[in-house]
């Protein structure tokens, strides 16, 4: 009997990993082997069941994916980490895999695009679109452009921060879902406001919602 490559689901959806679930095991090769909705369950359940990949979303549950991404890079290295999202891929799929994924797809992308970046991970592979192969090595060969300030600019925390402001969390909420302190959430909020040249927290937070809308436009 063909032994079969243990995949783990990370999503805060049900259905997502419902359909997610019936896919995986459809297939002779892969099962799903456990699923969680959130970054500690997710890393406790990586550290017990030693999946071969871990398909993660970024935006879960009391917690980051990126950061769960970093987390299982420097302790559980064997593990392929695939990012599953409805996230901008021009914005994320480099960040993702600076912090260890081993593959970006986004949530609309066909089923058989799915398969094909589990089984190119598992042969060791990086697996991204075209879109985004080619403006990576774009930047490889240009550099990076100067003299502008983007959203691009912010740190991956910095970043998840700016993205529960335009969702409407207030600093207090954001340290809560965060797990972190509250003068935290203050230092990145005064580290966002002067990498985007934004004077005050009004315009923080009118700049966060409208590019939260922006994104889910795309």
């Amino acid at each position: 009997m063909q032994q079969k490559n243990k995949v783990l689901l990370v999503d805060d959806h049900p259905l997502v990993r419902e359909w997610l679930a019936n896919l995986i095991n459809e297939q002779p090769d892969l099962q799903v082997c456990g699923e969680a909705s959130d970054a500690p369950r997710a890393y406790q359940l990586i550290t017990d069941t030693k999946p071969a990949v871990a398909i993660v979303d970024i935006s879960l549950e009391g917690g980051s994916g990126i950061e769960l991404i970093k987390n299982v890079r420097d302790h559980h290295p064997p593990v392929a980490m695939i990012v599953l999202s409805m996230h901008d891929e021009a914005l994320y799929a480099e960040r993702a895999l600076r912090a260890g994924a081993r593959g970006y797809i986004m949530k609309r992308e066909a089923t058989k695009k799915i398969l094909q970046a589990i089984r190119a991970v598992l042969a060791g592979k990086v697996y991204v679109s075209e879109k985004i192969a080619d403006m990576m090595a774009e930047k490889f060969v240009e550099g990076p452009a100067s003299g502008e300030y983007s959203v691009e600019q912010l740190s991956d925390r910095e970043l998840e921060i700016f993205q529960l402001l335009g969702r409407g969390m207030n600093t207090r909420q954001i340290a809560d879902h965060l797990h972190v302190g509250f003068k935290t959430v203050q230092t990145y909020c005064a580290r966002i406001k002067e990498k985007l040249k934004l004077d005050n927290a009004t315009q923080l937070l009118h700049e966060a919602i409208r590019w939260l809308e922006i994104q889910q436009t795309k």
